[in-house]
């Protein structure tokens, strides 16, 4: 799941859990919102850690071109 992806769900759960006054028989709409927001959030930690270790791991190597006949 991509951050944007997680930061979608964290919106949609807010919207469901403090906006919605709908109810649904067998299902609280409320406790559906803070499921999706909390996977949101776990998806979001997911993300950003997975995205560190992709800057941790990428290397940069610099080549210089030097002349044999120049010391």
């Amino acid at each position: 799941m991509t951050i944007g992806g997680s930061i979608a769900l964290i919106v949609l759960g807010a919207i469901l859990a403090f906006a919605v006054t709908l109810e649904v028989a067998g299902i609280d709409i409320q406790v559906v919102g803070f499921i999706l927001m909390l996977g949101g959030v776990i998806g979001v930690i997911v993300g950003l850690s997975l995205r560190q270790r992709r800057v941790a791991a990428t290397r940069t190597t610099r080549v210089v071109d030097q002349d044999p006949d120049v010391f």
